[in-house]
């Protein structure tokens, strides 16, 4: 076989493959042999129908054409391999001669994957954040869950309403003297402050009291997702039924074995001091890999086919897509309540695709520089990890995979993250650095003092 590489431009490629007449004679034997296998012809047994026999009940052009793709579907996978090519779309063939017993020749044209000029991955540099928790940052903490415990209690009569107080209201609103739909609540608990209804709202109940009725007037957003609204003033009858206010358990030892398996406030606080450091080291741990990864990917360089870029905004929506569906939401109405459309939402996915594909082609470049191979041992964790990930069984997880063909697409996968744990484990922490540079500190001893 013979191929010739004809470069289109920066990224795309033409491979002018030419299979001699002889190979192209014994495949299209094999073509023809497997064809007929796969149907019934009156007369001959499966698999042993000829050629001629072939044609006369498919087709001349039905078998030319399944002979010509057993024949270049070989010849375009070993061009590829013989000239370390890695397509990132498929072929454009142009059939130059496909006629039997003549050489076969054709084009295939495709984009292929970009080269990546790596820089320094190897014993990147990044200060690590120092995990420290201060009394103050456990008394937050402390406020967060006393107000998690919190009961709501109906304030004295005659309160009026305050900002963060509960205002239990019925509420019916027109635009134009017309009710709309979704316009009316009855024993609505509203906390004031929080911002849950249309802007001014419920800054007019404000100095209201458990019984009053009161007319709020507001105006929806002109970008409200019911369109039929936006912009609109609304009136709203409100009736306040009731005002309550949180009320707060008291910070001590019986509100420590409420909240767990403590028997005081000091044994609380440790547990709560604990879990904040906990959280920290694990948020600097995050923020350090992420950093020393994107030094990495940084340093590199590396053209991308726009094409690499769009497939990769195409399965972040399709990923989008499916996460909304888990919440019994389509990606249509998504994009209408967040008044996008998908052109919009493409361009808003550009950047950060673009930064997935860099990662990506970099790390596998890494992988290829440092020989990082991928065994079965480490499929089987990835698929185990999976499983755990979707809540499936493993062994299900595994024949989704072969059925879709994409164990390569595994394999790739788990070389990336090798390669990720490769630079990683390199990475340099210039606090932890400094640390050990630091002299140590001589003990002196009551017999090393000198006289006075």
């Amino acid at each position: 076989m013979n191929v010739t590489v004809n470069e289109v431009d920066q990224h795309k490629v033409t491979l002018h493959i030419e299979v001699p007449a002889k190979d192209a004679s014994k495949a299209a034997a094999a073509a023809c042999k497997n064809l007929a296998n796969r149907v019934n012809i009156p007369g001959f047994r499966r698999g042993k129908a000829p050629r001629m026999v072939l044609e006369s009940f498919l087709g001349k052009d039905a078998v030319k054409q399944e002979i010509f793709e057993a024949i270049a579907n070989k010849a375009y996978s070993d061009a590829l391999k013989e000239k370390d090519i890695v397509p990132v779309t498929d072929p454009e063939i142009n059939v130059i001669c496909d006629e039997k017993g003549k050489d076969v020749v054709f084009e295939a044209t495709i984009t292929k994957k970009p080269e990546v000029k790596l820089g320094e991955y190897k014993g990147i540099k990044v200060a690590k954040d120092v995990v420290a928790v201060s009394d103050e940052d456990v008394a937050k903490e402390l406020a967060n869950l006393q107000k998690q415990h919190s009961k709501l209690v109906v304030a004295p009569e005659g309160t009026e309403i305050a900002k963060d107080d509960f205002a239990v209201i019925d509420f019916k609103g027109t635009v134009d003297g017309v009710a709309f739909e979704g316009g009316e609540g009855k024993a609505y608990p509203l906390q004031i402050g929080s911002g849950s209804f249309i802007p001014g709202f419920e800054d007019q109940l404000i100095g209201c009291k458990a019984g009053d009725e009161k007319d709020v007037t507001v105006t929806f957003p002109e970008d409200y997702f019911e369109k039929s609204l936006a912009g609109k003033e609304a009136v709203f009858a409100v009736k306040v039924n009731d005002v309550k206010r949180s009320e707060l358990p008291a910070i001590d030892d019986e509100f420590a074995k409420e909240t767990g398996k403590f028997d005081t406030v000091d044994e609380l606080k440790a547990d709560i001091r604990k879990r904040l450091e906990s959280r920290a080291s694990f948020q600097a741990l995050e923020k350090f890999n992420s950093e020393v990864l994107k030094t990495a990917v940084n340093a590199a360089e590396v053209d991308i086919p726009q094409v690499m870029i769009d497939d990769k905004i195409d399965q972040m929506i399709e990923e989008l897509s499916m996460k909304l569906e888990t919440q019994r939401m389509n990606l249509d109405d998504y994009l209408k309540y967040m008044g996008q459309d998908m052109d919009k939402l493409k361009e808003q996915y550009a950047e950060p695709a673009k930064e997935n594909v860099k990662m990506d082609l970099v790390l596998e470049a890494i992988a290829k520089a440092e020989s990082i191979e991928v065994k079965d041992i480490d499929l089987q964790a990835e698929i185990i990890t999976m499983a755990q990930n979707f809540g499936a069984d493993p062994k299900e997880v595994y024949k989704i995979i072969m059925k879709e063909h994409r164990v390569p697409m595994l394999v790739q996968s788990v070389g990336r993250k090798k390669a990720a744990s490769f630079i990683l484990k390199n990475a340099v922490d210039t606090n932890e650095e400094a640390k050990a540079e630091e002299p140590a500190v001589e003990q002196v001893t009551a017999e090393d003092k000198p006289e006075a």
